[in-house]
């Protein structure tokens, strides 16, 4: 099984965020996916299966396959385009429904369907979680909580359990940026992921945020964890499209018997 190492939402390695994408004739059962994705220990492995006209694809945690990654996608994209030569325009079928990803350049565009959140009361979890003052909270999928400054963001030092207890499949924290419309930081310790580096799933929630709050079409993220990566955000209608860049790390053959 060919394995390949490509780090997402960047243009140079060690930056971004690292998946592993397997591209397979076929799905191996389930408890070995999930092995392979403990085994890498990387936020996501991505399987893909090419299916006729369109490409089958699944996403595993360290924990449990999810529905729904970003950065995944445009790793796995960005292995179809430039390792088998496919044309400008890649459609998946996931858990989460149908995805078009486009090539632009040196630029890879997914269309995905935007998270409008519920806006929920401030709690002194929330609070007490991120260690200040939370302005606002809203709730879809993943739980955003909007703070005061980009400064506040980058300086936040997580407390994973308490974190874990708030509600949400992944917890972000996000305030209006300098020389970015946004900075955000994702958490996801459900998903043994303590700290993910760049999170375009959760994005289809903070981009529509922003976008409503500056009045913008067009939102230039940044995320703001070690590794950080920048996301191009479009929002039309009850969609997103996020574009980033991605490079190749490793390719590897796996072992499995």
């Amino acid at each position: 099984m060919k394995q390949f190492i490509v780090d997402a939402f960047t243009d140079k390695i060690f930056s971004g965020n690292p998946a592993a994408v397997c591209v397979l004739d076929k799905f191996p059962p389930e408890n070995l996916m999930q092995a392979i994705a403990m085994e890498n220990n990387l936020s996501e492995t991505a399987f893909v299966v090419k299916r006729n006209d369109f490409y089958h694809l699944r996403w595993f945690t360290p924990a449990a396959e999810v529905d729904f990654c970003g950065h995944a996608t445009l790793a796995t994209a960005f292995v179809l385009f430039t390792q088998f030569k496919n044309d400008s325009v890649i459609e998946f079928q996931t858990l989460s429904g149908k995805f078009f990803i486009e090539r632009k350049k040196n630029l890879f565009e997914m269309n995905f369907p935007a998270y409008f959140p519920k806006k929920i009361p401030v709690t002194e979890e929330m609070c007490d979680a991120v260690g200040t003052n939370v302005l606002e909270a809203y709730l879809a999928r993943d739980l955003l909580m909007i703070l005061d400054s980009a400064d506040a963001v980058e300086n936040f030092q997580p407390n994973f359990e308490k974190l874990a207890a708030l509600d949400g499949l992944t917890q972000a924290i996000s305030a209006a940026g300098d020389d970015f419309d946004c900075v955000s930081r994702v958490f996801a310790p459900k998903l043994k992921i303590p700290e993910d580096p760049v999170t375009g799933s959760t994005h289809c929630l903070i981009a529509p945020y922003w976008s409503a709050r500056l009045g913008k079409k067009i939102i230039k993220a940044r995320q703001a964890s070690a590794r950080g990566g920048v996301l191009f955000c479009e929002i039309s209608g009850e969609r997103v499209k996020i574009s980033g860049n991605a490079v190749l790390f490793a390719v590897s053959e796996l072992n499995i018997k």
